[in-house]
């Protein structure tokens, strides 16, 4: 398997690139190095063997993993989650407490991720392995996990993007691994010197509502980074909320219009995709550029989100 080396983040953090959908820079686990080493985001099953490389590169053992943390359920958070702790044999997962009945028992996971990626599920994300109860941790909003000498990790519930996610501050870096709360992190353009952040709108439990409000607590808490589930870190965090909170209801407006209109989903995703080209116009980023097929596949599951709030509310 030739895979680039994980990426050294600083503050004894490293990133592994899981290579999701088979793009670089899609989804990465992150590898915290502390007497308690703990993984965070497992990407979906097929990355799982890049994860094994990239601790292998790491010369860490997944025997000696202590922990492994998914800030989220969704299957390319959180659906490697059962294949790779069968290599961790020490491990615990730990997930947000509406999260734990669904890796303990995945068929419902399992049956809406079919029914938003049809054929392609299989490819994407099988197999999908059931987790024992014995092995799941929950961690409520406030509580935290010492994983080493002046390090704590402390889990804020972050709705917005799934009910069923939190967020983890990092003590010792001052950092917050925010999953999809506060967005995407679109790094592929940064050799043009863009990076641009957008909300991540994906059903079926998107609330905009909720995402400014955790993006409002993730502002008091003060952070230095944020460390996304795609991809990467930002040092930056005032740029990044202004970013997501500017977009957030523009990306509704796109579906209010589209649905005006009769456009259906394929609307809503035709004006999600005419918005941000405008944008990615202005800082001259040719129509060409490989991050217009990340945006593709995003806006069809971001598309799916906005038209199931709409329809809610």
């Amino acid at each position: 398997m030739n895979t680039k080396a994980p990426i050294d983040l600083g503050n004894r953090i490293q990133l592994i690139d899981g290579y999701d959908l088979g793009l670089p820079g899609r989804t990465g686990t992150y590898v915290i190095n502390e007497d308690q080493l703990t993984l965070i985001e497992t990407g979906p099953s097929p990355s799982i063997p890049y994860v094994l490389e990239g601790l292998k590169k790491l010369h860490i053992d997944p025997a000696d993993i202590r922990y492994i943390i998914v800030t989220h359920i969704h299957l390319d958070h959180a659906g490697g989650a059962g294949l790779l702790l069968k290599e961790c044999p020490n491990a615990e997962v730990v997930v947000h407490p509406r999260g734990k009945r669904h890796l303990a028992d995945p068929s419902r996971l399992i049956a809406g991720a079919r029914a938003v990626y049809g054929d392609k599920f299989d490819e994407l994300f099988d197999p999908i392995v059931p987790i024992a109860e014995d092995r799941l941790l929950v961690k409520e909003d406030g509580e935290t996990l010492n994983i080493g000498p002046d390090c704590t990790l402390t889990f804020y519930d972050s709705p917005g993007h799934a009910k069923h996610h939190f967020s983890i501050h990092d003590s010792k870096s001052n950092g917050i691994f925010t999953g999809d709360t506060v967005g995407v992190r679109y790094h592929q353009t940064q050799e043009k010197g863009l990076t641009f952040y957008l909300p991540s709108t994906s059903p079926n439990q998107f609330d905009p509502d909720a995402m400014r409000a955790s993006i409002e607590r993730f502002r008091q808490l003060d952070v230095d980074r944020i460390y996304f589930g795609h991809f990467g870190e930002s040092a930056e965090p005032e740029e990044v909320f202004q970013q997501t909170e500017s977009w957030l209801p523009k990306f509704v407006a796109a579906g209010e219009e589209a649905l005006a209109n009769d456009e259906g989903q394929a609307g809503v995703k035709e004006r999600l995709y005419q918005l941000v080209s405008d944008y990615l116009q202005t800082h001259n980023i040719p129509d060409d550029h490989p991050v217009y097929q990340v945006l593709e596949v995003d806006f069809e599951v971001c598309a799916m989100g906005i038209v199931d709030y709409l329809n809610k509310h």
